[in-house]
């Protein structure tokens, strides 16, 4: 045996150990998340934001003034004004972004700062088994949809962490991400474990770092896109039902006054794709190249081949609706969501129940 292309089975045991140790620490995140969002609900500050909103949404009326509120920093008193965007995709509402999640309450913020840090525990240990996993064989961790899977997980979280790093508003993700997250693993450690071992042939290339890593990026990044325009298409719906002089129910007021605002959702989504779809253009060629080394022919209607290829049509139609007047707000929203979709059955569709030279080994 080449002792070179052995694995190694502690290193193995020790990235599974890290795996579930990451799924423990992502419950206690969501469970931080649950409290969050539910002392968040007592704040009077999700209440004057649906105030306002039922007020700003007003076609015939002027914009309304922001909420204004007073902290004290350091026996300063500092005035704290919601961010007021207007609306982009379709209509002309002007309405402040909710407070978040912890609703404005110091409980609800302290329980929101723990599940964060939490999250980022939780990213460097499954960070951790994925890498000890590529050590037990020297080579990528992507070589069967276990590995893709927790591969996929580790980034979706380390780009939602980077957002936050930067500043931006994105913390209304944690829990959707979080839940979302523990299903992936789940998923992964219970129906597509697969022991660690060596590659089969066709997929024992350099360009298995290239195209496969690019492929889980734009998955991950696209997977962000996904939730902000599905919570658009609630929040949008909620700011309709206030602007009709509707009542929304107690739950759904609740939760969706906290979120940023519509316009607010829509845009996050849409910079989102249009940023990585040039990426996952690349991925395609990168793919394309890489068969014709292996396989000797660049394009051979494979199935992971089609639709990836459909991915990309979806969420070019997308992109160029959103340039189109009469393909915006929830039209192209529905489209965006159709394309993730695609890139979902993609990912666990066409290697799991389709036959083809990309079906992963051990599924």
């Amino acid at each position: 045996m080449n002792l070179a292309a052995a694995t190694n089975e502690n290193l193995a045991n020790i990235s599974n150990v890290l795996i579930y140790s990451s799924m423990a620490v992502y419950t206690l995140a969501f469970l931080a998340h649950i409290a969050e969002w539910t002392f968040g609900s007592r704040s009077k500050v999700g209440r004057t934001a649906a105030a306002l909103t039922t007020k700003g949404t007003s076609a015939a009326a002027a914009p309304a003034a922001p909420a204004v509120t007073v902290k004290k920093a350091g026996g300063t008193a500092v005035l704290e004004r919601p961010k007021v965007v207007t609306r982009t995709a379709s209509g002309s509402r002007d309405v402040p972004d909710g407070p978040g999640a912890h609703g404005g309450t110091e409980k609800g913020d302290m329980y929101g700062r723990i599940a964060v840090s939490l999250t980022v525990l939780a990213f460097l240990v499954e960070a951790g088994g994925v890498a000890t996993r590529a050590f037990s064989v020297m080579r990528a961790p992507w070589g069967n949809m276990y590995e893709f899977s927790i591969t996929f997980s580790t980034v979706a979280v380390g780009a939602y962490l980077l957002f936050l790093a930067l500043k931006k508003n994105v913390r209304w993700i944690g829990l959707i991400l979080v839940t979302t997250v523990l299903l992936d693993l789940g998923i992964a450690t219970t129906w597509l474990y697969t022991d660690s071992d060596q590659l089969v042939p066709a997929l024992d290339s350099y360009w298995l770092w290239i195209h496969v890593s690019t492929a889980i990026f734009c998955g991950a990044v696209f997977y962000l896109g996904a939730v902000g325009t599905l919570l658009y298409l609630f929040r949008d719906s909620y700011e309709s039902k206030l602007e009709g002089g509707g009542t929304p129910g107690t739950f759904a007021h609740s939760v969706l006054s906290r979120l940023p605002s519509a316009a607010s959702l829509d845009k996050f989504s849409y910079r989102i794709n249009a940023a990585v779809f040039p990426l996952w253009t690349f991925t395609i060629i990168a793919g394309a190249i890489w068969a014709g080394d292996a396989w000797g022919r660049y394009w051979g209607w494979d199935p992971k081949e089609v639709w990836s290829f459909v991915t990309w049509i979806v969420y070019a139609c997308y992109l160029h609706a959103r340039a189109t007047a009469g393909w915006k707000g929830r039209k192209a929203a529905y489209l965006a969501l159709f394309a993730f979709a695609t890139w979902l059955w993609n990912y666990y569709g066409v290697n799991i129940f389709i036959t083809g030279k990309h079906s992963y080994a051990g599924v």
